[in-house]
């Protein structure tokens, strides 16, 4: 690599352009900083604006595939035991390869509730679904399927992949991969046998699905109670801030919670007197949790999280209640009795927030009714309520996964609308325009059955005045605002030996015995792209371009601020191009910037690449 007009003395690039790019974040800030919709703001993030509206070819990643698959009329004939019973594949078996042998399984049984509906007090009638699949991969998949109102079941099945979860997670993302696609992998593994098209649009926010797989080590390689041990053993556990043991008993649920750390002989003690152990936040201590998660949370666009749950025989360690999360329950040890329940009014489906305990009496029938087993999978969306306890005969151990939590339309509304009514009032003279003199006349809850026609008049003025507003509204601000937050609750991507030996993570200078070796820098010539699609956000606010980044995110939530940098906003198209580049690798040369930055693409190169954000295509080589 050239090394034309360098300074003997080498001065890293965040050093060398303190003056104009800061680094920020790692201070303790109070509160988040508001956006600002001045004219100064305005003016200050043009440049940037306007890169970001301008129209450039931009290649597109290739599609998903997804794998053949075909939807076969199932036989006729059928059979349910009642309400209570869930339907149970064929006895036909298939070869499977399991560790390092192979051996027949049973046919992997899907079943899916209904869409939860408002609860009676007869009971349901449950409508289910059940997919057996081939003995082998030359013969149709058999579907038998349901007609719930205005939900689709014409399911279609993949082939169930052929990887165990351990292969996955050491192989994904594959190199010069675009790493959304790498973890939609994941994602199929999670679902297998359903397709990703058919649980979004037929299962996501709308009702239960039960995977029962009949194959006990699908799920291994997550977690284990023994790994459990280890991290108790470990770290500094503390009980109510990293784990809790809990009871629900005689309707009674309770926290059993001491003071200072958790360590295992106690918390084995408690589990031996028919407590329940919840470890918060596995992915802080767990690599492959860790890595399952930071990778999933890039496919959903939402922070996924996680809750380990070891329940002993014969007991139940929570109460009835809903969550504000979609959950994915993953069966590691032994088995658990789940019943679910649908929501008990429209308040309570998809809520934002979780609901209080519950009594029995307060949630009527269940809606669903199953055991999971190792290898099972059972999702449910937010708002439906569930209870789990175990068999007298078997211990239970699973993973909840938890994504989507205040992740939606509404919440993109609250960071829009506020700033949508300013625009509007600096804007428009019409809504700055007096109220009728004789409004009260007509209006508030005394008038609110009045038949004037002034009220008439007025509700259809203030209607026009609302649809008017969305011409106002900021809703690029909005997503990045919201885009900002999931960064800051993001883990930091858990990168590969691959990424790190092509990034500042594990190439660069080596200091042994006062003695540096190993320099590297980069020149125009060298082949750069983000090291993660979903690592890093460009958002303009508070006068200021700032790349807000995960890289060094903690895996605990949220231990830190919102960690990003600021650049000035004549680099920011340069960024651009690098996120609609992605996954392709380009030179550095090859960067768009212009006016005083114009032959500047090393050095902010540089920036980038010591902040984390770049990987090169080849480990850079010593000076």
């Amino acid at each position: 690599m050239s090394t034309t007009n360098k300074s003997a003395k080498k001065v890293s690039a965040f050093a060398a352009f303190s003056s104009k790019i800061k680094t920020a974040g790692g201070e303790t800030r109070r509160g988040p900083k508001k956006h600002s919709g001045t004219e100064k703001h305005k003016k200050i993030g043009k440049k940037f604006r306007q890169s970001l509206r301008s129209k450039r070819s931009r290649s597109s990643a290739d599609p998903v595939r997804q794998p053949d698959a075909e939807v076969v009329e199932p036989p006729s004939s059928g059979n349910t035991n009642g309400h209570h019973s869930l339907p149970v594949a064929s006895n036909g078996t298939k070869k499977r390869k399991i560790g390092n042998g192979v051996e027949s399984q049973p046919k992997p049984t899907v079943e899916s509730s209904p869409a939860p509906t408002k609860m009676t007090k007869k009971k349901k009638v449950i409508q289910q679904q059940m997919v057996e699949s081939p003995p082998s991969p030359t013969k149709k998949k058999q579907v038998i399927q349901q007609q719930p109102v205005n939900i689709k079941t014409d399911i279609r099945y993949q082939e169930e992949p052929g990887t165990s979860l351990t292969m996955l997670l050491q192989e994904t993302p594959a190199p010069d991969t675009d790493s959304t696609l790498e973890a939609e992998k994941l994602f199929l593994w999670l679902i297998s046998p359903v397709t990703a098209s058919d649980f979004f649009s037929g299962l996501w926010e709308k009702k239960p699905l039960l995977l029962k797989r009949h194959m006990p080590d699908y799920n291994t390689g997550l977690f284990s109670s023994k790994e459990l041990h280890q991290i108790l053993k470990e770290n500094d556990i503390q009980f109510t801030t990293h784990l809790d043991v809990t009871s629900y008993t005689d309707g009674v649920r309770e926290t059993h919670n001491p003071v200072g750390r958790a360590h295992a002989p106690v918390v084995w003690d408690f589990y031996k007197n028919g407590c329940s152990v919840r470890l918060l936040n596995p992915q802080s201590y767990s690599d492959a949790v860790w890595k399952f998660n930071s990778m999933l949370q890039e496919y959903f666009g939402s922070f996924v999280g996680a809750n380990i749950y070891l329940t002993p025989a014969g007991s139940q360690g929570f109460a009835p209640h809903y969550d504000d999360i979609e959950a994915f329950v993953i069966q590691l040890e032994g088995k658990k009795h789940w019943r679910l329940y649908s929501p008990r009014n429209k308040e309570e489906v998809l809520p934002r927030f979780s609901s209080p305990n519950f009594s029995q009496d307060e949630i009527g029938e269940p809606i669903f009714d199953t055991v999971l087993e190792p290898g099972d999978l059972l999702y449910f969306p937010r708002g439906i309520i569930h209870q789990a306890t175990t068999p007298d005969d078997s211990h239970s151990l699973h993973i909840t996964l938890s994504t989507c939590q205040r992740n939606t339309w509404g919440d993109l509304l609250e960071k829009i609308i506020p700033q949508t009514l300013k625009n509007a009032l600096n804007t428009d003279p019409e809504l700055r325009k007096a109220l009728p003199r004789d409004y009260m006349q007509y209006t508030g809850i005394a008038n609110s059955d009045s038949s004037d026609a002034r009220r008439g008049s007025f509700l259809q003025k203030v209607g026009e005045l609302i649809c008017k507003l969305a011409t106002y509204a900021p809703v690029d601000d909005g997503t990045d605002q919201m885009a900002k937050g999931y960064i800051h609750d993001s883990l930091p991507p858990k990168l590969t030996p691959g990424e790190k030996s092509c990034s500042i993570f594990g190439n660069g200078s080596v200091c042994n015995y006062g003695s540096l070796s190993n320099e590297v820098e980069i020149s125009e010539t060298t082949l750069i792209r983000l090291i993660r699609r979903g690592v890093a956000r460009v958002v303009s606010e508070d006068e200021q371009v700032r790349i807000y980044h995960t890289l060094e995110n903690s895996r605990v939530y949220h231990q830190k601020e919102a960690q990003y940098f600021e650049i000035p906003a004549e680099t920011a198209p340069a960024v651009e191009y690098l996120l609609h580049r992605y996954p392709k690798f380009t030179s550095v040369g090859s960067l768009p910037l212009e006016d005083d930055w114009e032959d500047k693409q090393v050095e902010l190169a540089q920036v980038l690449y010591e902040k984390g954000i770049l990987v090169t295509d080849e480990p850079l080589k010593p000076l």
